[in-house]
């Protein structure tokens, strides 16, 4: 490909050489530069890639993207060296080019929010697909291509690889994609270029605050803001109190969904159901679709997360049957997933690892009128203390009994974790015990199992490793569970 055609939609200096060549390959990690390539010097958080411009000309690249002024020193002159104001933002459009645009090829579906984004994305693709839609997903867990499931490093990965997988994906014959989209994916312009048929808005809530995240809550807004300014349609939960702000200056069409009539799509006759082994939770749909819904997911945010689903979907010409079947079978690994081993409790598997979102799941559980709340967690290593004091405080406050054990203990004593979030607790009157052994935590809560429990195991979710002394160990909480009720 001629590098002028993959510079087409960016405005750039021509610093040195002639842009009319011709380019094998498109790199932004200098380790990977071959012969032929044209390299993006990305300035990242930890890494510059300026600084590795005389390697990748020594390694055969024959042009350079650069955002910085730098000096063309013998070494360098033989390379093409392009000038441009933001070396993201020209990654991400050329690789768009690259790939031939492959999103103008698919109805893509763009979802943000600081909660629901997973679950959405996996229930709209689910509902699609029942229909008959071939719809590739990129989310928080994995990127699935018709049969292909990619682990996932990042809820939104780097433009280059979106690019190759939406082309990935037009090969194998998906007519649509869902992913999710992170305000740091937005910030650093890793979905620029992507002119998306809808946007979808679920909540915001103040996280992501901090050191090489979002220097306020505004900035966060904003971030997630900009989905609307590169979006056609955009669906809106219109019940949460930030979304205006996140939608200031938008120039798409608004939708809106919610639990009240103001919404154009809203839930009504919201009904909680435990019956011994089963969860169940039923609304009916009300203004611009009618229907009656009913989902094996607990709680509220789950009424948000299916009506939004309905709301894009009813982009499509989806058949209604296949609609409720699709919302009743619909689970999400890790996310308030049902694991079944008995039918008098039951167990569910959470990712929730910090306060709040433990806090917001065992409120959400307390609305099925369980028998007991048992919650099983630990907290990661060489990470915050505070967290562990807040969730022991959280479990002790909220839980009938609590099963300390170890999640991720890095570099750090699974005891003195432990002890942490004991110190939590025990600012309570909650019970507990310690049981360091994840399995044999997970195998206590079992066996002990009383009729109308909800056991909950949370922190690790859909991660499939134990991380200790930087070695990354097999295990699955699904697994763990199944091998205490005697399943595997």
């Amino acid at each position: 490909m001629v590098l002028k055609k993959l510079l087409e939609k960016l405005n750039y200096d021509l610093i040195n050489g002639d842009d009319n060549i011709e380019i094998k390959g498109l790199k932004y990690d200098s380790r990977k530069v071959s012969r032929g390539d044209v390299f993006v010097c990305i300035s990242g958080a930890v890494v510059d890639g300026h600084k590795f411009i005389k390697d990748v000309v020594s390694e055969g690249a024959f042009a350079v993207i650069v955002e910085h002024d730098i000096p063309i020193t013998g070494e360098i002159s033989s390379a093409v060296i392009i000038k441009t104001s933001d070396t993201r933002l020209a990654l991400a459009y050329m690789s768009a080019a690259f790939f031939d645009y492959p999103a103008d090829k698919l109805f893509t579906v763009g979802i943000t929010g600081t909660k629901g984004k997973t679950t959405t994305t996996y229930m709209v693709r689910d509902i699609l697909e029942a229909c008959s839609i071939k719809t590739g997903l990129i989310g928080t867990i994995e990127t699935i291509i018709g049969d292909e499931r990619i682990p996932s490093e990042n809820t939104t990965p780097e433009s280059y690889m979106i690019q190759e997988y939406f082309h990935r994906m037009v090969k194998a014959g998906c007519r649509c994609v869902v992913m999710e989209v992170s305000s740091q994916a937005l910030m650093l312009h890793r979905t620029a270029g992507i002119n998306f048929d809808i946007g979808v808005f679920t909540n915001l809530e103040p996280d992501h605050i901090g050191p090489n995240e979002h220097s306020s809550f505004e900035e966060y807004a904003a971030c997630k803001g900009l989905l609307f300014k590169q979006c056609k349609t955009g669906i809106v939960n219109t019940d949460d109190e930030h979304a205006g702000m996140v939608l200031e200056g938008h120039t798409c069409k608004l939708e809106t969904y919610g639990l009240t009539r103001d919404a154009s799509l809203y839930a009504e006759n919201i009904t909680y159901t435990h019956d011994g082994g089963h969860i169940t939770t039923s609304y009916d749909v009300k203004g611009t679709k009618n229907m009656h819904v009913e989902l094996t997911l607990p709680g509220e945010f789950s009424v948000y997360n299916s009506l939004c689903a309905i709301a894009v979907t009813e982009h499509f010409n989806v058949d209604e049957g296949l609609l409720e079947k699709a919302l009743y079978n619909v689970k999400v690994a890790g996310r308030v997933e049902s694991v079944k081993v008995s039918d008098d409790f039951i167990v569910i598997v959470d990712y929730a690892h910090n306060a709040m979102s433990l806090k917001s799941l065992l409120t959400t559980l307390r609305e099925y009128n369980p028998k007991r709340i048992v919650t099983v967690f630990g907290c990661g290593g060489n990470r915050s203390r505070q967290r562990r004091f807040d969730m022991g405080e959280i479990s002790g406050e909220m839980s009938d009994f609590t099963i300390i054990t170890s999640d991720n203990p890095r570099y750090e004593e699974p005891e003195e974790i432990m002890n942490d979030i004991e110190t939590g607790i025990r600012k309570t009157a909650g019970k507990y015990i310690k049981i360091a052994d994840r399995g044999e935590a997970v195998k206590y809560a079992i066996d002990n199992g009383k009729r109308g429990d909800i056991i909950v195991i949370a922190g690790k979710g859909h991660e499939d490793y134990q991380e200790i002394k930087g070695v990354k160990y097999h295990m699955s909480d699904r697994e763990l569970i199944e091998k205490a009720a005697g399943k595997q």
